[in-house]
């Protein structure tokens, strides 16, 4: 079988449409692997890590050229009630309405130092999925959530993760 190239950057088109997760928020990567089973309380949505912080898992969709997103499967470094809100609302009928506010806490590729603790707004758009990143105090965040990327710059700086 062969795999459809893009004709801009030679990359599977399969490549394109692509979601990446980030195991942990980049903080409790300080944690020695020993001690963090220990330290933390939650699942792959919601994350609480002693001495750390509370955080929300949420979608962070990157719009690229030639229609393509990429979604990085990130977290949100969030105040202790609001987590504690999130815990509430999560399986509960009213999770659709349910928004959030904090700090981006993992790097994105190429936009490392422009991304990383910068505020992002959060909203369930979905249901069936954790909230998505919709608005940013932030310029740089702002361009990162609404504007249009050239795909073969953004594929590069994933590709060394995927």
């Amino acid at each position: 079988m062969t795999t459809a190239l893009c004709p801009s950057c030679g990359r599977p088109l399969d490549d394109h449409n692509r979601h990446i997760r980030f195991g942990v928020p980049e903080s409790v990567l300080d944690v020695p692997q020993e001690e963090r089973a220990a330290r933390t309380w939650g699942n792959d949505v919601l994350m609480q890590v002693r001495d750390v912080g509370a955080f929300v898992r949420i979608l962070v969709p990157v719009k690229l050229t030639g229609g393509y997103t990429l979604t990085y499967g990130a977290w949100l470094s969030v105040r202790a009630e609001d987590f504690h809100h999130a815990c509430e609302q999560w399986w509960a009928p009213t999770y659709g309405s349910f928004r959030v506010g904090g700090l981006l806490a993992n790097m994105l590729p190429g936009w490392e130092s422009e991304s990383y603790l910068k505020p992002v707004e959060a909203v369930v758009l979905d249901v069936e999925h954790v909230p998505y990143a919709i608005e940013s105090t932030d310029e740089f965040m702002r361009h990162v959530l609404h504007d249009e990327w050239p795909h073969e710059a953004v594929l590069a700086a994933v590709a060394p993760y995927v």
